[in-house]
């Protein structure tokens, strides 16, 4: 998309690039006109001013700011900040040279700013750093984000004087030389630039070893496949440019089909459609829709990158009138001299100066969404026309060998309820043969988005920070316009706080647990099936029963369906471990890797790496460390034995906190072997409920009691504080709720209150009188009867957990049956279906008696949501930390594409609300945006205490020695955020934007003490 406006200077040092450099025609310096490139002059700015790396900047901030001693008192709402002005000291008070520029009326004259020194020219990938004075590898690192629908003017000089002071003080504060920064950036930068031309460049170089020795290389299934493949496509989409190129083909697709060379096109349609067969749900195969947009987008930005890098290459041999790009040596000097221009503009802060190069410029505009779905399917459609796979023959068999298209393409029948609609959709799918391989394939693919080697960028904008070059933004709007819109209109001072939090956690450095990453592969490789890892083996098919008898058949033909779905199941787990050990074991030698973060709709954060992440499974987090590694302490040595004792689960993690400490004291022979012998032992820790994560504190309080001094132990285990319903806490606290906070430990207590034993409970109760009703006239006695002994805090758990978040029957029903069917308490599944119901109704029952507080705010925020959509309008309102919120729900629309594959159905936000969906959907994501805003304010002050952080919505993680330093900020943070009037803020907000219409009073509250909240051990542990 573009705008009236061009972006100006960005504060990122190294983002992401979104548009790449006009250089195509010569250009004349004139201050009002200008062809260069916008993202050409961000980065010369950024050049200019690390240029001058005798410079130093004093950034003072107030007193508050820094303080340690009163962290947990600072408060991160927007226009609490204190900052003051950055000042520029003179570089002549620290032994730089001043350079003196003549003046003309405060604007630097033409002449003399051409004769000045300039930052060099660009160099290519393997540029020295004297060109790149502040570390830069290579052009690609210097790019910045320029997403052409970012206006927003910015004081880029401050904000660029303020991210090179920040990152200074950061490296230092983390013991990173300058050296290290530059050599790790630089790898950096290679990895997110150079994936797909290095497995291009794999791919050639294997063909000429097969060409030059006669024979296959020892590869694995999928990389030899992969091989077989790739020849005849690129080779097919060559054939296909040079017809695009002759004008032959004029089809809308073909001026982005010669945008990359042939082999690296080949490479990532290959790889991307492999990762959505193994990860698009339904595994094996995928949308022709999902595919060729997913793959019209990877083309597009790789494109991005790979003409950026051309056209901002340094030729090297250019020794005639015109060099490789065609363009004439007096060209390339004008824009060096323009180069110099910049350089000494920036260096004496005449913003306004080259603000005026740069007016009007207009980056590369982006494809759009029909373009990249036509280029995307003629890609698929190449492919399936040249890939094929070839069965294992048997020797002996003088037959022609079976030869077969590796993948299909067919249509499906939309079905709804279980009954056909008539409406079709086009599938891509996978050759059995290529199926049976799909969950050994990850470390072949291609990942994007990998964990970084170096801390990410700074958070300034909606697309600036995180990663250096791939593209970031800050929320994941998932093509919501209104919402993308909001977060662009809202000034960067309002998100500062928000921008801070996602920093801090991106921040937190992370590494490989080898020894538990040891275990896991020794699992994996014996086939798994231990340790809630899949079996790698799939369930044998039952074979047909050599009878005519219906019922029998029937029967057959029922296990055989459930069989499949196991073995569906189970293929997608495997694919799913497969991708998490796979980047695990490419981070294995690293010495740390950083998360950049970003966040959904709602301002929750979420990690930008998709697969290994401390979001995930138990296999995930029993992986990561801390990178940094802190001494226990007495402290820490006594919340890593109440870590153990909470991982270990089983109603452990329920016991006062002196109970926990003497479960794990009393099982250390236990720990001891399981540390020292996890598969050859006795295999206690397989007991525990998070295994994994279970293992690695086993193994690091192993240690620490064998070491000659426990407390001054190094220990990188990351201990979680984790909220008790986390969702029922918010609504107890903005209903200042007394009997709901003495459920959710927001009141003090001898032990923990467990809320799921109390509903638990409550069901068991209603059961037991259901049980003795006459069968005749109340039917559910007899689902009654059957659940009496079924009835537990697991049954009811995660229906208690999601029922603040709006759960519905059917969800509720659905969560119960999983239970029961894991039981397998009831053979018969009707009836367990029936009892299911049953359960799922007494529930919620229950639920809404011990809760009536939260169900008055759930009604409330419901009511009003469908008061302001029944206007055909969607609710929006402000987090605490002045991020706005837009719910996206909308009426979609169709948008046909005739693509050269099948006609494609795109689809489009419309102009209709879904008032049902906007009412529902409000009080969850009201208490998300909430939850998140709590996380992030304690984020913030977590990192000025000087504590290292990391956030799992309602799970904080901290070193084990500054667990009760975190405990305390956490708590003062909660009681901070609901001390301000939350819903009366969103009740104000709804009238001003709303004058007309006429919203219900607040509910009623309650006279619970938020001060109490302070001195409650259980409120997150």
């Amino acid at each position: 998309m573009s705008s009236s406006k061009p972006p100006l200077f960005t504060a990122n040092l190294g983002s992401r690039l979104d548009s790449f450099l006009p250089f195509d025609k010569p250009i004349i310096f004139r201050p009002n006109q200008s062809r260069i490139g916008t993202t050409m002059w961000k980065n010369i700015a950024k050049q200019a001013i690390s240029r001058s790396c005798g410079l130093r900047f004093d950034l003072r901030l107030s007193s508050r700011a820094h303080s340690s001693l009163s962290h947990s008192q600072e408060s991160v709402f927007p226009g609490r900040f204190i900052f003051r002005p950055f000042e520029l000291i003179s570089g002549s008070q620290h032994g730089f040279r001043a350079i003196g520029y003549p003046r003309s009326n405060g604007i630097l004259a033409h002449e003399d700013c051409l004769g000045t020194s300039s930052f060099g020219c660009l160099r290519n990938q393997i540029g020295v750093s004297e060109y790149f004075p502040k570390g830069y590898a290579s052009v690609a690192e210097v790019v910045s984000s320029t997403d052409v629908e970012e206006d927003a003017p910015v004081d880029e000089v401050q904000d660029l004087l303020k991210e090179m002071r920040w990152r200074r003080q950061k490296n230092q504060a983390r013991g990173m030389g300058q050296t290290k920064y530059i050599l790790l950036r630089r790898r950096q930068v290679k990895i997110e630039t150079e994936a797909w031309e290095q497995a291009a460049k794999e791919y050639r170089e294997l063909l000429m070893d097969m060409c030059e020795k006669k024979l296959a290389p020892n590869l694995p299934y999928m990389k030899t496949l992969f091989l077989g493949w790739f020849e005849p496509f690129r080779d097919a989409i060559e054939k296909e440019q040079e017809l695009c190129r002759a004008g032959k083909i004029k089809l809308a697709y073909a001026p982005y089909l010669d945008q990359l060379p042939a082999d690296m096109m080949a490479v990532i349609t290959m790889h991307k459609l492999m990762s959505l067969l193994m990860t698009g749900g339904q595994h094996g195969m995928v949308r022709v829709v999902n595919a060729a947009c997913n793959i019209g987008d990877a083309i597009e930005h790789e494109v991005r990158i790979y003409k950026f890098l051309e056209k901002t290459r340094k030729r090297k041999g250019d020794t005639g009138k015109e060099n490789e790009a065609g363009k004439s040596n007096a060209e390339v000097k004008e824009q060096e001299k323009l180069r110099k221009v910049v350089t000494d503009l920036m260096k004496k802060q005449k913003l306004a100066v080259v603000r005026q190069i740069v007016k009007g410029q207009d980056g590369l505009k982006p494809w759009g969404q029909d373009n990249k779905a036509r280029l995307g399917s003629r890609l698929i459609e190449i492919l399936i026309q040249t890939a094929y796979i070839q069965p294992p023959s048997d020797p002996q068999d003088d037959c022609p060998p079976d030869i077969q298209p590796a993948f299909f393409h067919s249509f499906r029948t939309v079905t709804k309820h279980g009954e056909n609609t008539g409406k079709k959709y086009g599938i891509i799918e996978c050759n059995p043969l290529v199926y049976k391989g799909l969950d050994k394939s990850a470390r072949n693919m291609v990942i994007p988005y990998m964990p970084m080697l170096v801390p990410p960028v700074n958070w300034t904008g909606f697309d600036k920070g995180g990663y250096l070059f791939l593209p970031s933004y800050v929320m994941r709007t998932h093509g919501a316009k209104q919402q993308r819109e909001a977060i662009k209109r809202v000034p960067q001072k309002q998100l500062e706080p928000v921008f801070q939090a996602l920093d801090t956690l991106g921040r937190t450095k992370w590494q490989i647990n080898k020894r538990v990453l040891s275990v896991i592969d020794r699992i994996w490789d014996g086939g798994g099936c231990l340790a809630d890892l899949v079996d790698r083996n799939d369930v044998p098919v039952p074979e047909k029963p050599d009878t005519d008898d219906e019922p029998e058949i029937r029967k057959w033909k029922w296990k055989v369906k459930h069989v499949k779905k196991e073995n569906r199941e189970r293929h997608s787990q495997r694919c799913d471990i497969e991708l998490k050990l796979a980047v695990a074991r490419k981070m294995r030698d690293e010495e740390g890797f950083f998360y950049p973060h970003n966040l959904d709709f709602r301002g929750r954060a979420y990690p930008m790496h998709p697969h290994l992440n401390h979001l995930g499974s138990d296999v995930c987090r029993g992986i990561l460390e801390f990178a940094e590694g802190r001494p226990l302490g007495k402290s820490g040595l006594r919340w890593l034995k109440i870590h153990l004792a909470n991982l270990y689960a089983r109603g452990v993690d329920k016991l006062s906190h002196e109970g926990r400490i003497a479960f794990a004291e009393n099982h250390l022979e236990d720990i001891f072997d399981s540390a020292d012998k996890p598969l050859e032992g006795r295999r206690w820790w397989l007991n525990a409920e998070d295994p994994f994560q279970f293992l690695a504190v086993c193994i690091n309080l192993t240690e620490a009691l064998r070491s000659s001094s426990p407390e001054t132990f190094i220990s990188h285990i990351p201990v979680h504080q984790d909220g008790s319903c986390n969702g029922l806490q918010h609504y107890a606290a903005l209903g200042r709720d007394k009997l709901g906070a003495f459920s959710v430990n927001l009141v003090a207590g001898e032990k923990p209150a467990d809320v799921y034993s109390g509903i638990a409970a409550r069901v068991l109760d209603i059961i037991q009188r259901d049980a003795q009703k006459d069968p005749a006239v109340f039917p559910d006695a007899l689902r009654a009867k059957a659940l009496i002994n079924q009835v537990d805090r697991k049954l009811v758990k995660q229906t208690v957990m999601t029922s603040v978040y709006g759960v519905t029957f059917i969800g509720a029903r659905d969560q119960i049956m999983r239970r029961l069917k894991e039981r397998a308490a009831i053979s018969d599944d009707r009836e367990q279906f029936i009892a299911s119901c049953y359960a799922a109704k007494v529930t919620l029952t229950a639920l809404e008696e011990m809760f009536q507080a939260a169900r008055s705010i759930m009604s409330w925020l419901g009511d009003c949501a469908k008061i302001i959509a029944s206007e055909n309008e969607p609710v929006r309102w402000t987090t605490p930390l002045g991020l706005p919120v837009v719910q996206p729900y909308r009426k979609l629309g169709r948008h046909l594409v005739k693509t050269s594959l099948q006609i494609l159905s795109l689809q489009r936000e419309t102009d209709k609300i879904l008032v049902k969906r906007q009412r529902t959907a409000f009080p969850p994501n009201f208490v998300h945006s909430l939850d998140g805003s709590h996380m992030m304010m304690t984020a913030v002050a977590c990192k000025r205490a000087g504590l290292n952080f990391a956030g799992v919505h309602d799970s904080y993680w901290t070193h084990a020695c500054d667990v009760d330093v975190m405990n305390k900020i956490l708590r003062e943070k909660f009681v901070e955020l609901y001390e301000t009037p939350i819903l009366e803020n969103l009740l104000e907000s709804f009238q001003s934007s709303f004058p007309s219409l006429s919203f219900p009073p607040l509910p009623e509250r309650g006279d619970f003490d938020l001060r109490d909240v302070l001195e409650s051990p259980y409120f997150f542990n």
